[in-house]
């Protein structure tokens, strides 16, 4: 019956590329509020330097949540290019997507297996991480009665209390493992505090793991995630997983970036108005102009996925934009599609209507903008919007 089922197959409800592709600049800014390009190359390169970091151990993709909003496909089809082998995503339907991208690497699904999707999980060949007994059995069962040989990996939770095996679960299939031909192709846990170097959680979770690895014997061990790679050589394995620092967010916080910036994002200048001293801006009259003062409007807003939080309030510093090579601050609170920024400090004419500013890059950080917006990058990153045209560059796209 394993011969009736497919290896791989072409994906017909795979993603678009993007909807900026075949038009040229002016073309994109014209019908977009925004433009994010995506630098694949920078992406590759913090691939490369976290394979460095990580050997001997394999150094794999997390590329679920669509690349972190930023193109899983184009992402996936760049890193596979440079060599990257494994994929991790979260679900099926981002399985699906991935596959029809790229046909050789290994694809594993976090969020795991649910009775009545071994044949897409076989017909994709792509594996689920399982994180249950239960899960296991209804995994088991389609194997048995399919034939399929694809392999799964197991999660053991070593401190999340998330997704997982518990140890002891773990121990009770250790008679399975030494019998051999148990269906076992990697087994992982989860880091809790991976971005703080000094915690005591960091050494009780690889102890725990190691000790469970040891015994799985021959099976691929995987448990550093980003910030993990940089703990040391104890925390390798045989493979790590790193997602967010791919995307060039800081994976160790306590020091300074060791990864490119993958991200720019601009928006267009709507208008450009005069605001009287004393008069305030936006809703709520929660800045006021302290001089005669010169806004700018720009067409992106929280709808976009640049928050509310990071609006400019009388007293506290808000978020900045680049226009004109110079930093300025968000004057008042963003509204859903529309910030005001305060110009007033550029020379005459500097922000003009239909100028392109930069709410991410030109030394502007995601993890600079996640503390303003009173949040972390990754949701920085997952959170910008479908109005943005996206652009891709380098990754063999020119």
């Amino acid at each position: 019956m394993a011969s009736e089922i497919k290896t791989a197959e072409t994906n017909p409800a795979a993603p678009a590329p993007s909807a900026a592709a075949g038009k040229n600049a002016a073309e994109i800014e014209a019908e977009y509020n925004g433009v994010l390009t995506v630098d694949l190359d920078a992406i590759v390169t913090n691939w490369r330097l976290l394979q460095k970091t990580a050997t001997p151990a394999q150094c794999s993709a997390v590329v679920k949540a669509d690349g972190y909003g930023l193109g899983a496909v184009p992402i996936a089809k760049a890193l596979a290019a440079a060599g990257c082998k494994t994929f991790f995503v979260a679900t099926l339907h981002e399985a699906r997507a991935l596959r029809a991208a790229v046909a050789e690497p290994e694809i594993y699904v976090l969020d795991g297996f649910f009775a009545g999707c071994g044949e897409i999980y076989a017909s994709l060949n792509a594996r689920p991480v399982i994180g249950g007994l239960t899960e296991l059995a209804e995994w088991d069962a389609f194997c048995s009665a399919s034939g399929w040989r694809g392999g799964a990996a197991l999660h053991i939770d070593t401190g999340m209390n998330r997704l997982g095996l518990t140890p002891d679960e773990a121990d009770s299939l250790l008679p399975r493992v030494r019998q051999g031909d148990h269906g076992f192709t990697l087994v992982i846990s989860h880091l809790v505090t991976a971005e703080n170097r000094n915690s005591s959680i960091n050494a009780r979770q690889v102890a725990t793991f190691r000790a469970i690895a040891s015994q799985f014997s021959g099976i691929p061990a995987a448990l550093a995630n980003s910030s993990g790679i940089f703990l040391g050589g104890n925390f390798l394995f045989d493979m790590v997983r790193p997602g967010a620092a791919l995307y060039g967010i800081n994976p160790t916080p306590e020091a300074k970036n060791p990864m490119q910036q993958v991200v720019t994002l601009t928006a267009r200048i709507a208008h450009v108005r005069e605001v009287a001293r004393g008069d305030t801006v936006g809703y709520g009259a929660t800045w006021t102009a302290r001089r005669q003062t010169r806004i700018a409007i720009i067409t992106s807003g929280y709808a976009d996925g640049y928050f509310r939080a990071a609006g400019g309030v009388d007293g506290v510093r808000s978020a900045e934009v680049v226009i004109a090579g110079e930093r300025c601050p968000v004057a008042g609170r963003i509204s859903m599609d529309l910030t005001a920024i305060d110009v007033t400090d550029l020379p005459p004419n500097a922000a003009r209507r239909g100028q392109m500013a930069t709410l991410l890059g030109e030394g502007i950080t995601v993890d600079e903008l996640a503390r303003h917006f009173g949040t972390i990058a990754y949701e920085v990153l997952t959170s910008l919007g479908p109005r943005y045209a996206r652009v891709y560059r380098g990754g063999g796209t020119q």
